[in-house]
Parts: C-alpha cells; sequence; structure tokens
C-alpha cells in the first residue's frame, strides 16, 4: 500500500488565489467597485474572508493583484498566439511607417479599453488610485509605466530613423497619443472607436513630423 501523501498547500493556495481574484474581477464589473465586498467576493470565491485578509489587506489590492493577473495572463496567451515571447506580443511594431504602426497599437488599446472584462477593473483601480496614493503608484508602475515606454522606444527609433523630429521629447510625444483616448474613455463623452484613433494619430504626427 502506498503511504498517504500530504495535500499539498501551495498547490490549494493558487486554486484559492486564482478563485478570489476571478471573483473579484466578476463582481466589479456585475454590481461595480463600490457594492463589491470583501464579504462578496469570499462568498462568490468559496472562501472564508479571513483567507482574504490574510494576503490581502483590502478590497482595492485584491482588485489590484486580479487585474494585473489577467493582465499578465492575457500578454502570454498574445504571445502564445503570436508565436514570441510576452514583450513581444505588446511591442510596438516597427514596419518602417510609423503612422501605421500607431495606428494598429491605438486601435488595439481602444478594444481592451471597450472590452467589458477590461474597462470595469480599469475604471475602478484609476479612480481609487486618485484617493489611495500608493495604489496609484503600483497601477501607474506595475501597468502603465511598461506601456509607455513601449511608446518611448519606438518615437526613439523613429528620430533616429529621421522619421520624427529630433527635437521632440518622445515622453512628451507620447501624451499627445495616450491621452485624447483616456480622456474621451474616461469621461464617455464620445465612442471610442477605431477611426477616432486614428485621427489622434494624424494629428499628432502632424506636430511630431519633421518640418519641410
Amino acid at each position: 500500500m502506498s503511504p498517504h501523501k500530504a495535500p499539498d498547500s501551495s498547490r490549494r493556495s493558487d486554486r484559492s488565489r486564482r478563485a478570489i481574484h476571478d471573483a473579484a474581477l466578476a463582481l466589479v464589473g456585475e454590481v461595480g467597485y463600490t457594492r463589491t465586498t470583501i464579504e462578496g467576493i469570499a462568498a462568490r470565491a468559496g472562501v472564508g474572508k479571513q483567507t482574504i485578509y490574510r494576503w490581502w489587506p483590502s478590497k482595492a489590492a485584491v482588485l489590484m493583484e486580479a487585474f494585473l493577473d489577467m493582465s499578465a495572463r492575457r500578454s502570454a496567451e498574445a504571445a502564445e498566439a503570436a508565436g514570441g515571447g510576452g514583450e513581444a506580443a505588446y511591442a510596438i511594431p516597427d514596419t518602417g511607417d510609423l503612422a501605421a504602426d500607431l495606428k494598429l497599437v491605438l486601435r488595439a488599446t481602444v478594444d481592451e479599453l471597450n472590452d467589458p472584462a477590461m474597462e470595469a477593473p480599469t475604471r475602478a483601480l484609476t479612480a481609487e488610485g486618485i484617493i489611495d496614493p500608493p495604489l496609484g503608484a503600483q497601477f501607474v508602475e506595475n501597468l502603465l509605466e511598461p506601456q509607455l515606454q513601449l511608446y518611448v522606444t519606438r518615437l526613439r527609433a523613429a528620430q533616429e530613423a529621421g522619421e520624427v523630429r529630433e527635437d521632440i521629447d518622445p515622453r512628451v510625444a507620447l501624451e499627445l497619443l495616450i491621452a485624447p483616448l483616456t480622456h474621451r474613455w474616461l469621461l464617455r463623452t464620445l465612442p471610442l472607436t477605431h477611426a477616432y484613433a486614428d485621427s489622434v494619430v494624424d494629428h499628432a504626427l502632424r506636430g511630431l513630423l519633421p518640418r519641410p
């Protein structure tokens, strides 16, 4: 008779953590961030609320980790579909046509912001980060900053190729591309569409391209 094996606590913890992540994301999407509670997340995940408090100090911290985990999984899935590494999946392409490359990426950003699975937690964390500076800093450092650096890298490459003026600051220039989409998405003033993303690129490049 084979000896009895003790349960693998690490695997059990991983299952519980994933269940809590999924529960937090689902509840925020269904009832909104304000009505989402630790008790509700625990009930949805099938764990005790003390389990959640043992790992996270607040529902905002739960949602942050869940959102980052979801983003990482999506990146890995995109990388697998593309047959490359995780970084390659989200890198801004460099085909030699800066306008086309930027439009491709901004269109993907529009799709992501309009995706219900991404929209609710992104709005919740954006709002919560305003009143909770440490959470906001974590959101920027772990999610936004790596994405912004991709624009810096692409714009610097365009400068070296003579596609963009030498005197522009890539860090400022990227805001000409990202800020209009974020503004429209946050305020819900008008629909966020691919056509709008294309027009943002066209307008921004008028100020970034070398002058005759």
